[in-house]
C-alpha cells in the first residue's frame, strides 16, 4: 500500500563534486498506510467484529500498588462504519473483568445506552467515560476525507526509533500515534481525556491465520501513572457475536 520513496539527487554544488543523497521523510499519511498494511490491510481497516480474551492487572494511582488482577478478563466489539469522532463511543462494546466466578466489573454499550453491573450509566457520566477509553479505532477512519494528518517529533519507544503522528478528525480532537520504524506497527497513542493525559503502549504482536496483527499486551497510563496492564491470550476476527452480549440486564 505504501509505496517506497527513494533518496532524493541533489545537484552539483561545484563542479567534480560527488553527488550527495538525502532521505526523504516519509509523509504522515504514508506513515499511516503502512501501518494499516502491516497490520492485515483490507481485514484489520474494516473488521466487522472481535473478541479478545485474557488477563488483566489493575493498579492504585496513589500508590502504584496492585488493586486487583483479573484473571479472565474479555472484550466483545462490533465496529461502526465510517467513523469520524474519534473519542466518542462508536459501534457496540461490552467488558467483563473477573476473579474466579467473582466479577470485578462490567460494562457495555449496546449503541445508545452504556451500563455497568451497577446499573445505566447517566449520559453525561458516560460521554466522559468513553471520552477516556475510546480513541485507537480512529486510525481506521484517518486516510478518509475530513481528517487531517501532521508530523509530531519522532521519539523512542520501547528502545526503538518511532515516528508519531497527530491525527486530527472532522469535529478536530486530536490523537497521537506512535509507529515502529522497523516493522510499522501502532506501539503508542496519546490523547487528552477528562480523566486525564492518556497514554497506551502496545507490545508482544502476533498475526492470525488472515494476516489480523494484534497487540497482545497493552499498557494504559493517565498522567503519566500506571492504571493497568492487559494481556490478551485470545483474538477472533469477524465470528458470530450474539446481539444479546450487548443488551443491559434488566436492573
Amino acid at each position: 500500500m505504501r509505496s517506497i520513496l527513494k533518496a532524493m539527487i541533489i545537484a552539483f554544488c561545484v563542479a567534480g563534486a560527488p553527488l550527495l543523497a538525502e532521505t526523504v521523510e516519509p509523509t504522515p499519511r504514508a506513515i499511516v498506510e503502512r501501518a494499516v498494511a502491516a497490520h492485515g490491510g483490507a481485514v484489520w481497516l474494516d473488521p466487522v467484529t472481535l473478541e479478545l480474551a485474557g488477563t488483566a492487572t489493575f493498579y492504585d494511582p496513589a500508590t502504584g500498588a496492585v488493586r486487583f488482577v483479573a484473571d479472565d478478563y474479555r472484550m466483545w466489539r462490533t465496529f461502526e462504519e465510517g467513523r469520524t469522532a474519534a473519542h466518542e463511543a462508536s459501534g457496540k462494546v461490552r467488558i467483563i473483568a473477573k476473579a474466579g466466578e467473582k466479577v470485578i466489573f462490567e460494562v457495555g454499550y449496546d449503541g445508545q445506552t452504556t451500563w455497568t453491573e451497577r446499573g445505566i450509566m447517566p449520559r453525561a457520566e458516560a460521554d466522559a467515560y468513553w471520552a477516556s477509553n475510546f480513541g485507537f479505532g480512529i486510525i481506521r477512519s484517518a486516510l478518509e476525507d475530513g481528517f487531517a494528518l501532521h508530523h509530531a517529533p519522532p521519539r523512542e519507544i520501547a528502545g526503538r526509533q518511532s515516528d508519531i503522528v497527530r491525527i486530527v478528525d472532522p469535529k478536530g480532537a486530536q490523537t497521537l500515534f506512535g509507529f515502529d520504524r522497523e516493522s510499522g506497527f501502532v506501539t503508542y497513542m496519546a490523547f487528552t481525556t477528562p480523566r486525564g493525559f492518556h497514554e497506551r503502549f502496545y507490545g508482544d504482536f502476533v498475526r492470525l491465520a488472515n494476516g489480523w496483527v494484534q497487540a497482545r499486551r497493552v499498557t494504559l497510563l493517565y498522567d503519566g501513572i500506571i492504571a493497568n496492564s492487559v494481556f490478551w491470550r485470545e483474538t477472533r476476527v469477524n465470528g458470530e457475536v450474539d446481539p444479546a452480549l450487548f443488551q443491559s440486564p434488566a436492573f
